[in-house]
Formats: C-alpha cells, structure tokens, sequence
C-alpha cells in the first residue's frame, strides 16, 4: 500500500523566497536563464568579498595599501620563480588594459617588492627576496584564516575544483559575448 504524502505547510515569505531568484538587477533576469542572474549576483559578491580578502591578507603580511590588483599581480610574479612579461602577465590574468598591470609593477617596483630587468627590448619582472617574503607569509596567513576555517574535506575540495573549471569557462562565454557587444 502506497504510503500518504502529507502536505507541509510553507509559509508566503519561504515561497516567494524560493520561486524568486536572488539577483542584483532583477531588470535582467532573462526567462530563458534566471540562473545566469544568479550567478552574477554571486559572483559580485564573491569578487567583492574575494578583494577584500586578499588586501586584508597581504596588509597582515606587511605590505599595506595595495589594490587586489596589486595582490594578484604580486603573486602572479612570483609565480613559479620565473620572470614575467608585461604581455605574458595580462594575457594570463586577462587584462586588456596593459596600463593598469604597468601601475601596479611601477608600484611593486617602489616597495621593492618586485624588480624589473631588461633583456634584449623587452622588461621582465620577477619578485625580490622582500616581496617572496612577503608572498610566504601571506600564505600562512592564509592557511591558518582561509584553509583552516574551511575545514574542506574531499568532497568540498572536489566541487571548490568544479567550481574553479566552471568559472574559467564562463568566462569564455563572457569574453565571447564582450566581442559580440563590441561589434554591435
């Protein structure tokens, strides 16, 4: 005998929670894809929380009064231990505008955090023995607030990893549909 499934009672403000989606421009929500919405929404937040993240994590490393972007592009340097074109660093960060990347390796220049090198007509840059400091710090300042607050088993570690792969193609998608725009 089939078992009676009884009816839980929902309240409005649970219902309406769940049939609308969390968006920041709700003007924008596509019928064919209120996830898309979401997801930007989310993503703002997260890139937002994300920024604040690593300027607060580099601040406690020593290094004060640099923009996420200063961080990444600090971090990006010291990548591998091997130098780095101007070209090469926007290509993988996926920066078109060259200036701002030129900004902040002046500004890196000028903590001493990072140096630039001629070799033949092109500049390469690379971190100092400071700036390395500075980026080892700042990755066990992130191991004891970020990792270990985590406490991400197998299966977190797995979807963060998803999530990383969804992420890289998405922005595919955004960077092809940012071409389209332009040729309108």
């Amino acid at each position: 005998m089939p078992k009676k499934t009884v009816p839980v009672a929902v309240s409005p403000v649970a219902r309406s929670a769940a049939a609308s989606p969390i968006v920041s421009s709700a003007h924008l929500v596509s019928p064919q894809s209120a996830e898309l919405s979401e997801f930007e929404f989310g993503l703002i937040v997260a890139g937002n929380a994300f920024h604040r993240w690593i300027v607060h994590c580099m601040s406690a490393a020593g290094l004060k009064d640099l923009t996420p972007l200063d961080v990444l592009v600090l971090h990006h340097v010291t990548h591998r231990a091997r130098d780095k074109r101007l070209a090469d660093i926007c290509f993988i960060m996926n920066v078109e505008d060259t200036h701002l990347i030129n900004y902040s390796l002046k500004k890196l220049q000028a903590l001493g955090v990072v140096a630039g090198s001629k070799n033949g007509k092109e500049v390469t840059y690379a971190s100092t023995e400071l700036g390395r400091g500075h980026v080892q710090r700042y990755r066990e300042i992130r191991e004891a607030c970020l990792v270990d607050a985590l406490k991400a088993d197998e299966g977190l570690n797995r979807d963060i990893g998803e999530l990383g792969r969804l992420l890289r193609v998405l922005s595919g998608v955004y960077d092809q549909a940012a071409r389209a725009a332009a040729s309108l």
